[in-house]
């Protein structure tokens, strides 16, 4: 079959998307290996196209799939959450847990050969984590002071306990900057930023806008193999920016990209890579992300005020049918802001809104939106990201649906991400939107974030984007981010699902699964929990 053949073929699946192509979920994981190959170009396909190469401000997927093969964080996750040693090769809690005390490596250089210090690590968190990144404002909101004893000693004094740090210091969560080329600029308009000097595997070489960004293998990385052989193995990556899904599945099976990470190849293709000797299918890689697919309401908005509209459209929507219809199968419907797979602190105990347009009716009608003489009751606009894949549309569509056997007419409106991100963030100019938020294993991390009345920041990506404001929730989530009895602590996070879920500023969805397509080729060393940020580091083709 040739390439045409292959895109037709694509283009005729997607057509004829339906409920008859729903998938059990399956999986065969990424093949570890025990025997490195050195040698060859990995071929990595990225869509949409990122704004920027640097994570340490910015949490899109897209930004960090790219960035994390360049620049590193203190530790990485396996497969249980548990941080592995990165940056870091060791840490220690205070007893008291008021100090957080991480060994660095030595002899580790950036990529223009100046040396890795623990003054890099303390300029970013005050500079950059704290000020600039989504969720750092939470995530060290306890931080007190950061104290260099040596090159190589970081200590973190906090004013209370915060145990959740250890959740939040990889690549993906706190991404460390080279303070020598950052320090006394604006950090939001550095050009490294689009050409970032980095610690990591490969080095950046060139980014083509529309089309790749070439990598190289860093001669000078610290990282070693289980045998004490240099690490990276591949002598580079070529990510490619394929922005049709469909030009994505057929790159994969013409073998011109080894591995395509987020879910970015539709899952109405996933059956086309079903055999083993050829292909994996890796759901695992998504784990520490426990990504919640969502609708967002911009309360700032007359109609979206009144909560009962924000119910009504909560009951108004059937989330297994969109979880069979556009997701195949891949997750599970959302009871709340934090997913069930955070066992530690997910609560069932919560108001919840089952599929009931009647009642949905009911409460428009109770908020003062009647039907008109064409049926309608409001009309308002939903925006998405264009350039993000099927899930986007396909949702978009769902939701359309959905809300119009209730009344309401709504209008989509898709842009790419840079346009989409300055709509929501930026210009507050919008009534919806859908996204995919990650909540990350701890709920001060990943869920306040979304709520807190301090983290409305404008032109601040993936903030609290919906202006939702309530004192007596910020002073419950607060609360619990600095208590540091376990059992007291889950106790105020259950009172914060409680409340978010009989205000409703989002509707949580679809407890999102992502999967990875690659060729059996692709071997590591080690799985991780935190695989989309992975940084081939342990990677190599087989011949």
């Amino acid at each position: 079959m040739n390439r045409r053949d292959l895109i037709t073929s694509a283009g005729a699946l997607g057509a004829l998307f339906s409920l008859d192509f729903a998938l059990a979920p399956t999986a065969y994981a990424q093949t570890v290996g025990k025997t490195p190959v050195r040698g060859g170009v990995l071929n990595v396909a990225v869509a949409p196209e990122p704004t920027q190469l640097t994570s340490a401000n910015l949490t899109t997927m897209n930004v960090g799939m790219v960035s994390s093969k360049v620049l590193e964080g203190l530790v990485s996750y396996d497969l249980d959450l548990k941080p592995v040693p990165a940056l870091a090769e060791s840490w220690q809690v205070a007893p008291d847990g008021l100090a957080l005390t991480f060994r660095l490596r030595s002899n580790v250089k950036w990529h223009d050969g100046k040396p890795f210090t623990s003054a890099d690590v303390a300029w970013t968190l005050e500079e950059v984590w704290r000020k600039l990144h989504p969720f750092g404002r939470a995530a060290f909101a306890n931080v007190e002071k950061v104290e260099t004893p040596d090159k190589l000693t970081v200590v973190i004094r906090l004013s209370s306990p915060a145990p959740y740090i250890l959740n939040y210091i990889n690549t993906y969560g706190a991404q460390i900057l080279p303070k020598h080329i950052y320090e006394g600029t604006d950090v939001l308009k550095n050009p490294a930023n689009n050409a970032p000097i980095g610690t990591g595997p490969f080095v950046f070489k060139e980014w083509v806008r529309g089309s790749h960004v070439r990598l190289e293998r860093n001669p000078d990385y610290w990282g070693r193999g289980p045998g004490g052989e240099r690490q990276p193995y591949l002598d580079g990556l070529l990510i490619k920016f394929i922005p049709d899904s469909a030009a994505r599945t057929v790159a994969i099976e013409a073998g011109e990209v080894d591995v395509a990470p987020g879910s970015i190849v539709p899952l109405t293709n996933l059956n086309r890579f079903a055999d083993k000797k050829k292909y994996t299918i890796n759901l695992d890689d998504g784990r520490y992300l426990s990504t919640i697919f969502l609708l967002q309401f911009n309360v700032r908005r007359p109609q979206f005020q009144d909560k009962r509209v924000r119910q009504a459209f909560a009951h108004a929507i059937d989330k297994n049918a969109l979880l069979k219809v556009v997701f195949l199968g891949y997750g599970k419907a959302a009871t709340g802001p934090i997913p069930s797979s955070v066992v530690n602190y997910y609560s069932d105990d919560v108001r919840k809104y089952p599929y009931d347009p009647k009642r949905a009716e009911a409460l428009l009608e109770e908020a003062g939106f009647r039907k008109g003489a064409d049926g309608k009751r409001l009309k308002v606009t939903l925006d998405y990201d264009g350039s993000g894949g099927p899930i986007g549309s396909r949702s978009s569509e769902f939701l359309k649906q959905s809300l119009a056997r209730v009344g309401v007419d709504l209008e989509l409106r898709s842009g790419d991400t840079a346009t989409y991100l300055r709509r929501i963030f930026t210009d507050q100019d919008y009534d919806l939107m859908t996204s995919s938020l990650h909540r990350l294993p701890d709920p001060t991390l990943g869920v306040q974030r979304l709520y807190w009345t301090k983290n409305i920041v404008k032109g601040a990506p993936w903030t609290n984007g919906s202006g939702y404001s309530n004192p007596v929730l910020d002073k419950v989530m607060e609360a619990a981010a600095a208590e540091p009895d376990e059992t007291r602590r889950k106790a105020l996070i259950k009172q914060w699902q409680q409340i978010v879920q009989e205000d409703v500023p989002l509707i949580e969805l679809i407890e999102q699964t992502w999967v990875t397509v690659s060729t059996a080729r692709l071997r590591k060393q080690a799985l991780q929990g935190d695989g989309l940020f992975a940084s081939y580091a342990d990677a190599w083709l087989e011949k």
